[in-house]
C-alpha cells in the first residue's frame, strides 16, 4: 500500500506545481477503483478539435519524409563519394580500408607504373609520327622521280617517234579494279550444266581471289602504244606462202561503228569472248551462240546459247565446263569444238562440244606464255587464236623473235603448225589482233575511244606495212576483237559489253 500511496504523491506533487489539479475517482470496467489528477496546461488554455490535430499530425508526418529523404540522399552521396575515393585510391572491390598504409603504398606504386607507360606511349606515339613524316617524304620523292622518269620517257618516245609521244599523251588511263572472287554468271533462264570434269592443278589465288590480271594490265600500261608508222615496210621471214584466191576475200577497207548487244552481269565478265562458230556441225548451227567470262582463277564456264536472242535475254541452253582451266581470253570455236590455251601454260587445247571431252592437246613450240608477251591491254593474252576465211591461226611471240608478233596457221585436227610468218611488230605495241583472209590487222589502243586499224601483214606476200582505218573502243576497256569469215563481222569484249563492227573488204 506504501508503494501505491508514494506514486500518487509525487503525481500530486508534480499537479500542484503545474497548476491548480483535479482529483477524480471512478470504478473501471472491472470494478476497481482509479484516481485521475487532471492538470491545465500552461500554454494552452483548451484542447485543441480533431481536425487541427489531424492537420498538425500530417504536417509532422511530411516533415519527417522530407527529412528522410535528405537522410537518403546524403547515405547515397557518401556511397558515392567512398567509391570514388575507394577508386583513386586503387581499393575498390579488394576490402582493403582505404587508410590502410599498405593500400596507399600500393596505389603510390600504381600510379608511378602508369605514369611510365604513359611516357612510354607517348614516346612509341612521336616514333611513329616521325616514321610517318619519313614516308610522306620519300613518297614525295618516288613521286618526283616518277615524273622525271615519265618526261625522260616522252623526251625519248619524242626523238625515236613523234606519233608514238601523241598517241602516248591522249591515251585513257585503263581500269585495273582488283578483281573480286569468281562469281559464275546469274540467269533468269534455265541452264543444265555440263557433267564433264576434270582434274586441273591446284589453283593459285592472289588476296582478292582473281589470277592477278589487274598486275599484268599495269604492267603493259608503258607498252601500249601504236603500231601505226613504227616500222618500215618488210618481208617476212617464214617460208611459203597462204592460198590465194579465196572467194570472198580482199583487203579490209572499213570497220563500221560498234552495235551493243549485252552487258555481263557480274565482274567476272569485265573481260570475256563471245562467238559464233563460222562453219557450225549439227546439232549447232550459224545461229548458235558462245560466251565466256574470263576474269577469275578458274576458268572453266562455257555458256552456250542458241541465238542472239536468247543470249539478249541471259537464258542460255547449256553450260559447259571444261576439264582445264582456260587462260585470258583467246580462245575461238570452231567446226564445233572449242580451242583455247591452257591455263599457265603454252599448251593449245581441243575441246569438242559434241563429246564434251579433250580431242587433243598441244603444245605450241617456243611461245611465250602467261604474261611474257601479252598484248598492251595485259590479261594474259600471250597466245591469242583467231579464225579467217583461211582456218585456225595463232598470234605469239617468242624468244628468238624478241617479242615480235609470230603467225602460224596451225591443222584443226592435230593443231601442228603447218606454217609460220615472222613480224617485226611488237605484240606489246598494240592492244590487240585478228585475221582476215590471211592477213593479220592489228589494234593501235585499247582505250581510246577513236582509234585505229594501225598494221596489216599479209602472209601471202610477206608484206607488212601501215594503216590508219578507224576503230571505236565505245566502253574504253576493248579485251577482244575477233573476226567471223562467214558474216564478215568482228566481234568484240569492250569493258563488260559484248559489240560487233561491220566491215567491209576490197574485192581481190
Amino acid at each position: 500500500m506504501g508503494l501505491l500511496i508514494l506514486p500518487i504523491l509525487i503525481t500530486l506533487l508534480f499537479s500542484v506545481a503545474q497548476g491548480s489539479p483535479q482529483l477524480r475517482r471512478a470504478n473501471d470496467r472491472q470494478g476497481q477503483c482509479t484516481y485521475t489528477f487532471t492538470v491545465p496546461s500552461p500554454k494552452e488554455g483548451t484542447c485543441a478539435e480533431p481536425g487541427e490535430a489531424m492537420t498538425a499530425i500530417r504536417e509532422l508526418q511530411r516533415e519527417n519524409a522530407a527529412v528522410k529523404q535528405d537522410t537518403d540522399g546524403l547515405k547515397i552521396r557518401l556511397s558515392l563519394l567512398e567509391k570514388v575515393v575507394n577508386r583513386l585510391l586503387g581499393g575498390e572491390g579488394t576490402g582493403q580500408s582505404t587508410s590502410s598504409p599498405q593500400s596507399f603504398s600500393d596505389t603510390q606504386v600504381d600510379v608511378r607504373r602508369l605514369m611510365l607507360e604513359k611516357d612510354e606511349w607517348e614516346s612509341q606515339r612521336s616514333s611513329l609520327e616521325m616514321s610517318y613524316s619519313d614516308l610522306l617524304k620519300e613518297k614525295a620523292s618516288l613521286e618526283e622521280e616518277k615524273q622525271r622518269l615519265t618526261e625522260r620517257l616522252e623526251k625519248v618516245q619524242q626523238r625515236q617517234c613523234p606519233q608514238v609521244a601523241e598517241t602516248s599523251r591522249n591515251r585513257d588511263q585503263p581500269i585495273s579494279p582488283r578483281q573480286a572472287p569468281y562469281v559464275t554468271d546469274s540467269h533468269g533462264g534455265p541452264a543444265r550444266t555440263s557433267s564433264a570434269q576434270g582434274k586441273g592443278g591446284p589453283s593459285e589465288l592472289s588476296p582478292w581471289g582473281a589470277d592477278g590480271v589487274g598486275y599484268q594490265e599495269l604492267k603493259s600500261e608503258l607498252t601500249a602504244l601504236p603500231a601505226s608508222r613504227m616500222f618500215p615496210e618488210s618481208h617476212s621471214t617464214g617460208q611459203g606462202s597462204a592460198t590465194m584466191g579465196t572467194p570472198g576475200c580482199g583487203e579490209l577497207t572499213w570497220v563500221g561503228e560498234p552495235t551493243t548487244y549485252r552487258k555481263a552481269d557480274n565482274i567476272a565478265g569485265k573481260y570475256g569472248v563471245w562467238m559464233k562458230d563460222p562453219e557450225p556441225v549439227s546439232p549447232f548451227t550459224l545461229d548458235t551462240i558462245w560466251r565466256i567470262n574470263t576474269v577469275g582463277a578458274d576458268i572453266r564456264q562455257v555458256f552456250e546459247y542458241e541465238n542472239l536472242d536468247q543470249l539478249v535475254k541471259g537464258y542460255p541452253t547449256k553450260v559447259y565446263v571444261v576439264p582445264r582451266s582456260m587462260e585470258s581470253n583467246g580462245a575461238v570455236v570452231y567446226k564445233g569444238s572449242l580451242y583455247y590455251i591452257r591455263k599457265k601454260s603454252k599448251i593449245i587445247v581441243k575441246y569438242d562440244f559434241r563429246t564434251e571431252t579433250v580431242a587433243i592437246q598441244k603444245e605450241l613450240v617456243d611461245a611465250g606464255y602467261h604474261g611474257k608477251y601479252p598484248y598492251s591491254w595485259g590479261g594474259y593474252t600471250d597466245i591469242d587464236l583467231a579464225i579467217d576465211e583461211m582456218g585456225l591461226w595463232a598470234i605469239y611471240s617468242t624468244e628468238n623473235a624478241k617479242g615480235s608478233i609470230v603467225i602460224s596457221q596451225l591443222e584443226p585436227k592435230t593443231l601442228e603448225a603447218k606454217q609460220s610468218w615472222n613480224t617485226t611488230i611488237r605484240k606489246q605495241a598494240v592492244a590487240n589482233a585478228f585475221m582476215v583472209c590471211g592477213t593479220l590487222y592489228t589494234i593501235a589502243s585499247y582505250s581510246s575511244p577513236t582509234t585505229t586499224v594501225s598494221f596489216a601483214f599479209d602472209t601471202h606476200t610477206g608484206v607488212q606495212k601501215q594503216m590508219s582505218i578507224p576503230f571505236q573502243n565505245q566502253y574504253g576497256y576493248a579485251s577482244m576483237v575477233d573476226y567471223n569469215p562467214t558474216e564478215k563481222k568482228i566481234y568484240g569484249w569492250d569493258n563488260f559489253t559484248m559489240v560487233a563492227y561491220d566491215v567491209r573488204l576490197s574485192k581481190m
